[in-house]
């Protein structure tokens, strides 16, 4: 099954929270220490988006949000079993057509075909891949593909969105337009984020908080808010302001490493 189809089996309910880490550690079975005291709080509505030295436990953070790991110290409290998981690559299956890949996981969940087309068709829509639904995956440049990967998720209605570097791969102009369209779906669907990112810029422009963290074992050393309204105009990436806050947690960055 998709990862994106699984379901928490300690959901329980807190008002507007959606995800919490409290105290989080995890050690892994060889010894090694990934994460250590770990606090991320992630409501309805807030996009939050953690940045930090290769392999300080960014990525460890959302598998066991998604239920994938667990933690060995704290506790991750969800509550919401509606989350959809964004990868690092597209994961399109080669041999499915556009409108086919964004219908699987809700083929998965077993919505009858007729719901899940339309389901599938609506997304296409929202991410703006209308008139590729035909379209195989080799047809389709990179930013399409996460476009699609996208839409896939979209098709379960999450209230919490999980994302492992999605536009990482991507070129700088596709990157700012993806940005983009991801910062207009929150602002239509008020779910919460959860994005893991290596650029700084990127994390100012789509976050309402920044979480800084060390090498490992990845810790928090810092939490930045970010005071710019939703939704955003691009042209704000060129303000004074917004210099500022990226100069700022880039030398939260560069201390975290050193």
């Amino acid at each position: 099954m998709s990862i994106a189809t699984m379901t928490r089996p300690d959901v329980t309910t807190a008002g507007d929270t959606l995800v919490g880490f409290h105290d989080v550690g995890m050690t892994y079975d060889g010894g090694t220490v990934a994460l250590e005291h770990v606090d991320i709080t992630v409501n309805r509505g807030e996009f939050v988006t953690v940045v930090g030295p290769s392999g300080c436990g960014k990525s460890t953070l959302l598998r066991i949000a998604a239920g994938l790991e667990k933690n060995t110290a704290g506790s991750c409290e969800t509550h919401t079993d509606r989350m959809g998981f964004v990868f690092q690559d597209a994961t399109l299956l080669p041999w499915r057509n556009v409108q086919k890949n964004v219908e699987l996981l809700a083929e998965l969940g077993g919505q009858s075909a007729s719901d899940r087309a339309d389901a599938a068709r609506t997304a296409i829509d929202l991410v703006g891949l209308t008139g590729f639904e035909k379209s195989m995956p080799r047809q389709l440049s990179g930013g399409m593909k996460m476009r699609a990967s996208l839409a896939r998720s979209l098709t379960l209605d999450p209230d919490l969105f999980l994302f492992d570097e999605p536009f990482g791969a991507l070129d700088e102009i596709t990157r700012q337009r993806l940005n983009d369209e991801l910062l207009r779906l929150f602002a239509q669907r008020d779910f919460g984020g959860l994005f893991i990112t290596h650029s700084v810029s990127e994390a100012v422009y789509l976050s309402t908080k920044v979480v800084v963290m060390s090498g490992r074992p990845g810790r928090i050393v810092d939490v930045v808010d970010i005071p710019f309204d939703m939704p955003r105009d691009p042209e704000i990436r060129f303000t004074a302001e917004f210099g500022d806050l990226v100069g700022g947690v880039s030398h939260s960055l560069k201390e975290a490493h050193a």
